[in-house]
């Protein structure tokens, strides 16, 4: 899959095109599979797909207070629509500029003159140009003008028992496959059912850094992220995987790319911590050094919520128990390789 992040960076005669504009946050089964039928409906018309998509999130230009936590950083949002079949994402710079166009000039540089569509795959609830302008009605409009067909669809697939965000225990209510739903989800620590929307675990990415070596006292060394990409989730222990992407690279039949861990993200408050950190233990290893190594912890299942120990012995002893959930968990997920 090609990324270009200007225009200028679009082969001379590129297209026809089969065109869709979107954030596409998280990438979830919802967007994959509207993906995939662009992907389907460009090879029958001897096309190209192309996804358009912006970063940073046209809320972090407007709203900067109100801008949702992003499910994925960019690099993953990348990867994951390349795997969708698309032939080539336009990663737009989303500033102020260029929220100023009008919706015709916007669909003329971006969709005509840039990547020459002869389709332009859009939601009914559309939105596009100065002031979020342009509709569903205007997009027609101008295909009749520039000479390129719009195709209209229907959200995709329907997710049950979606958490509401007020936190009442037990209420749910049904939404569409969404980013939305997913970050609700999220907040409320529950990766399994986020897992379920987004047609693969959770995860996020980050850079190992030093912590304060307590976890290596205790008898489970620790590996700190630092630069954390990916939504975090709730605070609490949760059974995961770390993957370690660079030693994949390196040597892609390692026995060491993905090993079962028990995750923990909180302050720490038995130590009276105040730092929100991320950090995970490689069940049964004390031999690894991660410093300074990226790696993704991929979310199976929250296993509790983070608590508060009256010492050091029961924090032990809940550790030992935290290990074997996590242990039994990730036997049921699956193969670590």
């Amino acid at each position: 899959m090609h990324l270009w992040t200007d225009l200028s960076q679009v082969p001379r005669g590129f297209g026809p095109s089969v065109v869709t504009i979107g954030n596409f946050d998280g990438v979830h089964r919802g967007h994959a599979q509207v993906l995939g039928r662009i992907a389907d409906l460009a090879r029958g018309r001897r096309a190209r797909s192309v996804a358009v998509t912006f970063h940073p999130h046209p809320s972090v230009v407007h709203r900067p207070d109100e801008a949702p936590e992003l499910i994925t950083g960019i690099a993953d949002r990348v990867g994951l629509l390349a795997e969708t079949g698309l032939d080539a994402v336009l990663l737009v710079e989303y500033t102020l500029e260029f929220a100023r166009q009008t919706p015709e000039e916007f669909v003329r540089t971006y969709l005509v003159d840039g990547l020459h569509a002869g389709t332009v795959v859009v939601g009914h609830d559309v939105r596009f140009g100065r002031d979020n302008a342009g509709t569903l009605a205007t997009m027609v409009a101008l295909g009749e003008r520039y000479g390129f067909e719009v195709v209209a669809i229907e959200d995709v697939g329907q997710h049950q028992g979606v958490p509401v965000t007020d936190g009442e225990p037990g209420v749910t209510h049904d939404a569409r496959w969404s980013s939305t739903g997913v970050r609700a989800l999220l907040a409320a620590g529950d990766v399994r059912e986020a897992a379920r929307i987004l047609g693969r675990h959770h995860h996020v990415r980050g850079t190992v850094v030093h912590g304060d070596a307590r976890g290596r006292d205790l008898g489970f060394p620790t590996a700190n992220l630092g630069d954390i990409t990916g939504m975090v989730p709730a605070d609490g222990v949760y059974a995961g995987w770390l993957s370690r992407p660079q030693l994949l690279a390196a040597d892609p039949d390692h026995a060491d790319l993905r090993l079962p861990a028990a995750i923990s993200i909180g302050t720490n408050p038995t130590f009276d911590g105040h730092e929100r950190r991320v950090e995970a233990y490689v069940l049964d290893r004390t031999d690894l050094d991660l410093y300074d190594e990226d790696v993704v912890l991929e979310l199976v299942d929250r296993l509790r919520p983070t608590l508060r120990f009256d010492g050091i012995e029961p924090l032990v002893a809940q550790m030992h128990d935290d290990v074997a959930r996590a242990r039994a968990v990730l036997a049921a997920d699956g193969p670590s390789s």
